[in-house]
């Protein structure tokens, strides 16, 4: 790809001057001569402060623009650029971020002031981090101090529940709710109105890392709390998640009321948003309900082929897709087929939570019982101590439950 320089006062003069269709003569008018304008935008004569005013002024700009090293406008021509780039759908993702890169470094140490100047340090801090190279934080800090003196909060909150998230993606549970929660903190304490998305997005963020660290209890009043400030407001921004967060507490819990509740509601937010995620995870999670909690292995398997044979789904769901298979397969006795299913499942890099990570350290314990089932006793062994080490750091939840009991069934 293309990569920017930094425009020279000359160049931008010439650049305002194209842009306005201004010949050399026309600008130079009466104030200067052709020959002096050409070596001026040449760079290779410098323009008094009385030359400069009088430019500036045929130009209908303000002197500090042309002598600003990065020109308002060429910001935000580099900002569109990169936020193409960084909001590229994730089943899309190739090499953008490194594009972004890039495109914004030789930038950086001009990015003082402006919003343009914040989202762009912003942006390149960020996939810094997600490209794993250090100083992500300095940038990052930068940002967030044009955003504090520019008081865009929504951008401020972001780069703070970021911090908390990075301590989250390291599987250091109790220093990123640490983090959220003191950030948090510092942001209401300095300003007067929180917009809704902002209090939404912390009150996500904040139910997610409290369930992370096994305190179902703030958990649980946190994500109500969003939801009756959601419905409050008429702001249904993050409701979906809400919805979803709330939907696993209840599966966990056994609260098969709770549970149809709120499948209800993400089906309900789905037909009305036509979002389409939204109504395959409101079936999904069905399966997994009838899989690993009512043990309806059948029911489980025909409503899952009826789901895939819609097609359209993130490639996010694949692993979850294919343990599903490989659980109602277990269920329906078919283990060789099950292990097809079960041998196929990954955990990506981008799962942290450690719901979705036991959820997935299943998989071993399944695959250890189809594998016993067919008498192959020293793999089964094997796979259960993978699942027992997996889990064994992991809070209290069914999963962890299941795969303990298998491992009794298995060693006994």
């Amino acid at each position: 790809m293309e990569v920017c320089s930094i425009e020279t006062l000359g160049e931008r003069i010439r650049k305002l001057r194209k842009q306005q269709k201004l010949t050399l003569e026309a600008l130079a008018g009466e104030g200067l001569t052709k020959g002096m304008l050409s070596l001026i935008e040449n760079n290779k004569a410098n323009p008094s402060m009385d030359s400069l005013s009088y430019i500036a002024g045929r130009l209908g700009v303000e002197v500090s623009e042309l002598l600003e090293e990065v020109s308002t406008q060429e910001l935000r021509e580099v900002l569109e650029k990169a936020e193409k780039l960084f909001n590229t759908e994730f089943d899309e993702l190739t090499d953008e971020l490194r594009q972004l890169i890039t495109l914004v470094e030789p930038y950086t140490e001009k990015l003082t002031q402006g919003y343009e100047s914040a989202r762009l340090l912003e942006m390149y801090s960020r996939c810094l981090h997600y490209e794993k190279k250090d100083g992500w934080q300095a940038f990052s800090d930068r940002a967030a101090t044009i955003y504090e003196q520019m008081k865009i909060i929504q951008r401020r909150a972001s780069i703070g529940a970021f911090r908390a998230l990075v301590k989250f993606t390291e599987h250091n549970y109790d220093e990123s709710l640490t983090i959220l929660l003191r950030e948090r903190s510092e942001i209401e304490a300095t300003n007067a109105y929180i917009d809704p998305m902002t209090r939404l997005d912390f009150d996500y963020t904040e139910a997610i890392l409290h369930f992370a660290v096994g305190d179902s209890e703030s958990a649980i009043r946190i994500m109500k709390s969003g939801i009756e400030f959601s419905k409050e407001k008429q702001v249904f921004y993050r409701i979906d998640y809400l919805y979803r967060l709330a939907v696993m507490h209840a599966m966990m819990n056994g609260d098969d009321v709770e549970y149809a509740y709120y499948i209800k509601k993400i089906t309900q937010y789905g037909d009305f948003a036509d979002d389409q995620d939204a109504l395959f995870y409101a079936e999904f999670v069905e399966v997994h309900y009838l899989n690993s909690f009512k043990k309806s292995y059948k029911e489980a398997h025909l409503l899952l082929n009826s789901i895939l044979e819609k097609d359209g789904y993130s490639k996010e769901y694949e692993s979850f897709i294919n343990q599903e298979q490989g659980i109602s397969l277990f269920g329906l006795h078919d283990f060789e087929q099950a292990l097809v299913f079960l041998e196929k499942v990954t955990i990506a890099d981008y799962t942290h939570h450690p719901f979705d990570l036991s959820r997935l350290y299943e998989k071993d314990a399944y695959q250890a019982l189809c594998h016993a089932e067919l008498g192959n006793s020293v793999e089964a062994t094997r796979l259960i101590d993978i699942a027992v080490e997996n889990i064994s750091i992991m809070p209290h939840t069914p999963y962890k439950d299941f795969i303990m009991a298998t491992h009794k069934l298995i060693t006994r």
